[in-house]
Order: C-alpha cells, then sequence, then structure tokens
C-alpha cells in the first residue's frame, strides 16, 4: 500500500507517570520510525526527569503548548482518565493523531464528543489497548475470521483480583477522576477485548451491578500506585454484568479489584462457538472443539521470534499515521467499551436492563 506519510513520525508525550515511561519505552526501541520531540507533566520536575532519562530534548510547560507545536506529528496521552478528552479533542484540532490510553472517555458523551471531533478533522484516534496484540488473542482471532468457531454465541469474560486496590485514595479511587472502579480500569480491557474476538457485534443492552465491600473499609489494597490516607474511595471494587449484542449473542464480565474468592489473579476469557471455543487463562491458552464423538483440546503456544505486545500496538498506530487507516483499536471501539461501561453503572443504580444509546 502507498505510504502518505514519509519521514519519521515526530512524537509528543502528555503524561510523565507510569504509563507515560511504558510509552516512552517503547517507542524509544522504534527510533527508526518515531523521533519523541517533546514531554509535559503537571509535574515538570518528572516531566524533566523522563527527558534526561530518554534523551527527549524538550520539556513543555503546558500540554496546550506541547499540542500547538508545529514540529510535532502525533500526541500520546497518558494521564488520568478524567483528561483523555478534553486532551485528545484539544490534539485532534490541531491536526495532530492521537494514541489515548484507555478507557478513551471518563464516560461515553466524553467519548462521543471525541468520534465527533475525530470525524471532523480525519485525524487518527487509536485507543491503547495493548492485550489484542498478546500472542494468545492474536492466535485466537486468526481462528475466529476463519470461521473455524462457527457462530460465536457466548462469552465470558473476567479479571478477578483477590487483593488488588490500586493507589487507595488517589485518582484511581476517585469517580470524578477515574469514572470508577475496576470496572473501568481492568474491566475496560476485558471488555474490549471479549467484543474483539466475538467478531464485533454491536452491544445493545446492559443488565449489571456494581458492590464497594472491600475499599471503604481500606481493606483489599494492592502495591500498584501510591496509596493516599487522606484521600476518597467513592468507586466499585466488584462489578458484573450481562450484555446483550445486536446478533443475539450475550457476554458476561465480571471483575474485581479484591474478593475472597479462589482465583489465579488472571485475567480470562470463555468463548463459546457452534463448531469450537477458546479459552484464555492468563498466558495459557486452548482451543477446544469436538471431532469423532469426543471434546479436543489444542493447546496453544507463542511463536519463538515473539514480540511484546506493546510493540506491536505502537507499530500499529506508525502504520495507521503511514498509510491514513483505521485504527482496530478505533474510536468507535473505545465508544462501545464507553456505553458498556456507562450502561453497568446505571442498571446497577436502577436495577434495571439499560439499552444503548448510539446516537452521536
Amino acid at each position: 500500500m502507498e505510504e502518505f506519510h514519509v519521514g519519521k513520525i515526530r512524537l509528543g508525550i502528555i503524561g510523565a507517570g507510569a504509563i507515560g515511561n511504558v510509552h516512552l519505552t517503547t517507542f524509544g526501541k522504534l527510533l527508526d520510525e518515531v523521533e519523541i520531540i517533546g514531554i509535559t507533566d503537571t509535574y515538570i520536575p518528572l516531566a524533566e526527569q523522563r527527558a534526561k532519562e530518554h534523551g527527549i530534548q524538550k520539556v513543555y510547560h503546558t500540554a496546550e503548548e506541547l499540542i500547538n507545536e508545529d514540529k510535532i506529528d502525533a500526541v500520546i496521552i497518558g494521564v488520568p482518565n478524567k483528561w483523555h478528552a478534553s486532551l485528545t479533542i484539544a490534539a485532534l484540532k490541531a491536526g495532530k493523531h492521537v494514541l489515548v490510553e484507555k478507557p478513551m472517555g471518563i464516560n461515553s458523551e466524553a467519548a462521543k464528543e471525541i468520534v465527533r471531533v475525530q470525524r471532523e478533522t480525519g485525524k487518527i484516534v487509536m485507543v491503547a489497548h495493548q492485550m489484542r496484540w498478546q500472542w494468545q488473542i492474536r492466535q485466537i482471532k486468526e481462528q475466529v475470521e476463519k470461521g473455524a468457531f462457527g457462530k460465536i454465541y457466548h462469552a465470558k469474560t473476567g479479571w478477578f483480583r483477590r487483593k488488588g486496590i490500586p493507589g487507595w485514595g488517589s485518582w484511581f479511587t476517585q469517580k470524578s477522576e477515574a469514572g470508577g472502579g475496576p470496572l473501568i480500569d481492568i474491566g475496560v480491557h476485558m471488555l474490549d477485548l471479549a467484543l474483539y474476538l466475538m467478531g464485533n457485534p454491536k452491544p445493545i443492552s446492559v443488565y449489571g451491578a456494581t458492590y464497594a465491600e472491600f475499599g471503604p473499609k481500606r481493606k483489599g489494597i494492592g502495591n500498584w500506585g501510591t496509596p493516599n490516607w487522606q484521600g476518597v474511595y467513592d468507586v466499585e471494587d466488584l462489578a458484573t454484568a450481562l450484555i446483550k449484542m445486536d446478533n443475539g449473542a450475550i457476554l458476561s464480565l465480571e471483575v474485581s479489584w479484591a474478593v475472597n474468592m479462589e482465583t489465579s489473579n488472571n485475567p480470562f476469557i470463555h468463548l463459546m462457538g457452534s463448531d469450537g471455543g477458546a479459552s484464555i487463562n492468563g498466558n495459557q491458552a486452548k482451543i477446544l472443539t469436538e471431532q469423532f464423538d469426543r471434546p479436543i483440546d489444542i493447546e496453544l503456544f507463542p511463536n519463538e521470534n515473539e514480540i511484546d505486545e506493546r510493540i506491536y500496538l505502537s507499530k500499529h498506530f506508525i502504520e495507521c499515521i503511514r498509510q491514513e487507516k483505521e485504527p482496530i483499536t478505533s474510536a468507535m471501539s473505545g465508544l462501545a467499551n464507553n456505553l458498556i461501561l456507562d450502561a453497568i453503572y446505571e442498571s446497577s443504580k436502577s436495577g434495571r436492563e439499560v439499552e444503548l444509546d448510539w446516537n452521536i
């Protein structure tokens, strides 16, 4: 395919925290294709530290200053969920492509605004769902696309952490900053993966419930993030939902940051199709079918030359800019996730099934 963007893609990084540093490290391995022009953070000393560590020439004092830099082609946004939409929209309006951390928006209204502006500007918005590029997901997706499983009519996905509340009292556990708890943090990954492996059916309604039984008691604390014991915990620590698709399929989703149950602490997906299925538990994956009147399990293994999923994600972003094509984790996929997340929270409050509003 013809390449429309020649030369190195020039990047700007907004957010110098843990996830921003992951992106810096990953794109730092692709310097034959990209150039990291500059970085910014609300805490400038951290941005200066990252610039020194990664050999970045310029530290911008505000996100606005970085976004309006003519030398920058694309912006990577790795900040708390609350700011995803405003920064993505500002970058798009400034003519920049955007790689934004998940969830795309803090809620579906923010996500819809991103979709509207993306359509107006024609620039690329890609959501950083790196798990789509894990070796087991790619292998199973290949079989889905071949039709090996027949009709996928049901899927079950989730992620139970036994004791894993991140940064108690920080932005992670504040609804105004994060939008929610494990549902919007790790649940969005599983939701995104399951919809992708099911063949991207259109979700139409949700019935769900959320619970906060650990966080308010300061129990279930994990080791990710920095606690702020003077802070706030007003999000859930467990969520469960049934999601109905336009083709009749149902997706069951269950996620927790903390729970009293036996769990591997691994993310899991079970696909159930008319001709076969698949099961993923962490790094273990199987294809399951029936032959000669008996069940057959086929274990999957990574290729010998397997590379990190974030390298695949970063290369895909570069490829989409060069070839002006829609990412597989597009703004519309981000909107689907946000619509479902909002509906689960709404259903938990009302006790009723909630229909998704796709009007943009």
